[in-house]
Order: C-alpha cells, then sequence, then structure tokens
C-alpha cells in the first residue's frame, strides 16, 4: 500500500470514529462537551498522518458530522469549531514532523501546542461569528468554554494521546520512542 494510500484511509477511520465517538459521551451533554471527543481523532490524524491531513480532518468533521447528524449545531459551534479543529490537526503535525526526535517530550510539545492555538482560533472565530449576528463573546466565555469546562477532556488528551503514540510506537505502526535516542557516534 502507498503512503498517500495508507494516510488517506488512516484519514477514514479517523473520521469515522471522530463521527461516532461523541455518541459515548454525548447522551449527557454537558458530559460531552467536557469531554471533547472530537479532538482525540484530529489529535492523532495530524500526528500520524500528517499536518495536512489533520488540518483537512479537522476542518470537515465537524460539518460532515452536523450534515449527517445534526450535531453539532453550525451556527456558532460548529463552524467555530471546524476552525478549531483545522488549527489542532495543523499544528501538531506540523510541531512534530519538525521534531527531531519522536518522544513522549516531543509529543507533549507538539499537543500542548496545538491545545493553545486551537483555543485562541476557536475564540477567535466565536468572535467573529458572534459578533457578525449581533451576539457577543466574552473573555469569561472564553475561559469557561477552552479551559475551565474543557479540563476533564484536556487531562483525557493529555493520557490517552501519549498512550495511543507508544503503543502504537511499540508496534511499529508508527516510528515513536519513548524517550530521546541519542545520535550513533561516528
Amino acid at each position: 500500500m502507498g503512503k498517500t494510500t495508507k494516510k488517506l484511509t488512516l484519514s477514514a477511520m479517523f473520521l469515522a470514529i471522530g463521527m461516532v465517538l461523541p455518541f459515548l459521551t454525548g447522551q449527557i451533554p454537558q458530559v460531552g462537551n467536557m469531554m471533547l471527543p472530537m479532538h482525540i481523532p484530529v489529535l492523532l490524524c495530524g500526528l500520524i498522518c500528517g499536518w495536512q491531513y489533520g488540518a483537512v480532518l479537522g476542518f470537515i468533521l465537524p460539518l460532515v458530522r452536523y450534515l449527517v447528524f445534526g450535531m453539532p449545531v453550525l451556527f456558532p459551534t460548529g463552524t467555530a469549531m471546524a476552525f478549531e479543529l483545522m488549527t489542532y490537526g495543523l499544528v501538531i503535525g506540523l510541531i512534530y514532523s519538525f521534531s527531531r526526535w519522536k518522544c513522549i517530550i516531543s509529543l507533549y510539545r507538539a499537543l500542548i501546542g496545538a491545545m493553545i492555538a486551537g483555543r485562541i482560533v476557536w475564540a477567535a472565530a466565536q468572535m467573529i461569528l458572534l459578533g457578525v449576528s449581533g451576539g457577543t463573546f466574552t473573555m469569561k466565555m472564553f475561559l469557561a468554554g477552552a479551559f475551565f469546562n474543557a479540563v476533564p477532556g484536556i487531562i483525557i488528551q493529555l493520557v490517552l494521546i501519549p498512550t495511543v503514540m507508544v503503543a502504537l510506537g511499540r508496534t511499529g505502526l508508527v516510528h515513536f520512542h519513548t524517550h530521546r535516542k541519542e545520535e550513533a557516534a561516528e
């Protein structure tokens, strides 16, 4: 299987996971919003398939999910999420691809960078979208939506993403090490 075919296949799998994962937490909307289930496949796609695939998947996932299931509500939530998730896939893939070592430190650097960038883009999108429709987006709304209400999801991402990458690294499916490898002496 060629590299492009493999990445497209994996991206389709991540899209499918992103479509159904919210059903595990979505029965109770307050819990579903806190767990951030659509973030996980986008972050993994950016790490495994690269920033291009992660960005595209991140952008289309909430839009396709809205078209199929009617959730998340397209305006402003789904639209803002499209830009947020696109940023997650883009940033995690870029930072990780430029990392010299594919190790846990590089992974956390990319993951945390993506989480911060995605939340900033989400806030900017919410501010623009709500401003256009005559609403407002306050700092209190930003802090609640991006951090306070998202703490359980952030913790899940900080634990689950590295665990999955370590497991895939052990199987040889991805190039990943649990520590930095020292360069071989020449």
